[in-house]
């Protein structure tokens, strides 16, 4: 009998593996490489995603003039001259500019400048033929403008070699910074990480984050675990009824599952009428303060999670070998004890599986809160996540920043992995996996 090769068996293995490690590569690993390369750029709306041109503004002025760039270089940079070169007389053709009084200019005013447009109109005017027309006679001047304020350069060098034309003897490494500040299109930086440590809502933030990850955490396990013990000491039906109805938060879609929450807390709902009627306060109790905004947040994610644990633990529990519940009970042991010395030892995998999952999961779960409070009343149930989020693609004042929020994105999944072996280690996973002590 002819038994396969272990290199055939292993090339098969690896062929049923391809998939999955195709997907992890495609949905995990590449979105978590690209999140780091942003977070250490500044991309924004602003600078693009493609690079970008070189430009001097009035407003990028005034931000050097705050950064201590000299006077006289500034000054310099917001006036415009007006040169007589052959350059200005390829762009007085361009403008249709009567080609005597071209030749006028090249031969009378031939590599003269002007600091003004007034003193060099008034050069031209003095010309035989100029143009009676005020308005070709500034068309004309300003073919010979030279200035660097709001013009667009492809490149570096472009710029560079501009500036020095414009300024005379600047300061040294005023051309370089100048240029760099202009630069339109994204850079590498570590800026990011910097303005995060120093930012006054960071703080908040994160204590809000860990406030909303323990608490719906919480009651994501303990409540499933409660479910799923419950349900399996009830008889079979009810137990089947019970499960398929702590299953709707599951299985609901989002946002009908956040228009019901809506329904239920929001002025003239559920709760609002039974409150009115028993003489409480009735106010939007999804809004309308703090602690009934973390309440509905917490409630709200916190039967989705636990619909989830109620499903892994009941697949577990169903799992324990039913003879040692039987002696147990021969024994005389409560249904405390079983569970105590029983159900639970067996489950340390399932609740490490759980807890380990779940936090991640809300650690970058934000979709609940943004439908429900949207980080509100003002931003105190704003999360780390839902941060990310606005700061990257949902920001009210138009200029999403896509490499500040690439920045908080990476950081939750360093906290993430950090957390998970936290988890491998307090659960004793190496215990949990290793071989039998006795083998049969």
């Amino acid at each position: 009998m002819r038994t396969s090769s272990p290199h055939r068996a292993n090339l098969l293995g690896l062929a049923f593996m391809t998939p999955a490690m195709v997907l992890l590569l495609g949905f995990f690993f590449l979105p978590v490489v690209l999140t780091s390369v942003f977070a250490f750029t500044n991309m924004s709306t602003a600078t693009g995603i493609s690079g970008g041109s070189y430009v001097v503004t009035g407003n990028l002025l005034r931000l050097l003039t705050d950064e201590g760039l000299d006077a006289k270089t500034i000054d310099a940079l917001g006036q415009s001259s007006y040169v007589i070169d052959q350059t200005g007389l390829e762009k007085a053709r361009a403008a249709g500019v009567d080609a005597k009084f071209i030749t006028e200019i090249a031969e009378r005013l031939k590599d003269r400048s002007f600091t003004s447009s007034t003193a060099f109109e008034r050069e031209l005017k003095t010309l035989p033929s100029r143009p009676t027309r005020v308005r070709d006679l500034k068309i004309a001047a300003g073919a010979f403008e030279q200035s660097v304020l709001n013009v667009r350069y492809a490149s570096r060098g472009e710029i560079e070699a501009a500036l020095s034309h414009m300024l005379e003897n600047p300061p040294q490494g005023a051309i370089e910074k100048v240029a760099t500040a202009s630069y339109t299109g994204w850079t590498w930086t570590t800026e990011n990480f910097k303005n995060l440590v120093v930012a006054p809502d960071t703080w908040r933030i994160i204590g809000n984050t860990v406030f909303y990850v323990v608490l719906t955490l919480a009651f994501n396990v303990l409540v499933g675990l409660f479910l799923a013990i419950t349900t399996f000491y009830l008889p079979s039906a009810g137990s089947s009824f019970f499960s398929v109805l702590w299953l709707l938060p599951r299985i609901t879609p989002v946002v009908l599952y956040a228009v019901m929450w809506k329904w239920f807390t929001w002025e003239n709902g559920f709760v609002f009428n039974i409150a009115q009627d028993l003489g409480l306060p009735a106010f939007n109790y999804m809004k309308g303060s703090v602690a009934s905004a973390w309440t509905v947040v917490i409630l709200a994610n916190g039967f989705v999670g636990a619909a989830f644990g109620m499903i892994l633990f009941s697949g577990a529990l169903k799992a324990i070998p039913v003879q040692q519940l039987w002696a147990s009970e021969v024994d005389g042991a409560s249904r405390w004890q079983q569970i105590r010395y029983i159900i639970l030892p067996h489950m340390r995998w399932p609740i490490l599986f759980v807890t380990s999952y779940q936090t991640l999961s809300l650690l970058s779960s934000y979709e609940q809160i943004w439908l429900t409070t949207n980080g509100g009343p003002g931003s105190t149930t704003t999360v780390w996540a839902l941060e990310a989020f606005k700061t990257a693609l949902n920001n009210y004042t138009g200029n999403l920043q896509y490499g500040l929020g690439a920045a908080m994105a990476l950081i939750l999944v360093a906290v993430g992995l950090i957390l998970s072996i936290v988890y491998l280690r307090l659960f004793r996973f190496d215990e949990m996996i290793s071989k039998p002590k006795i083998e049969f």
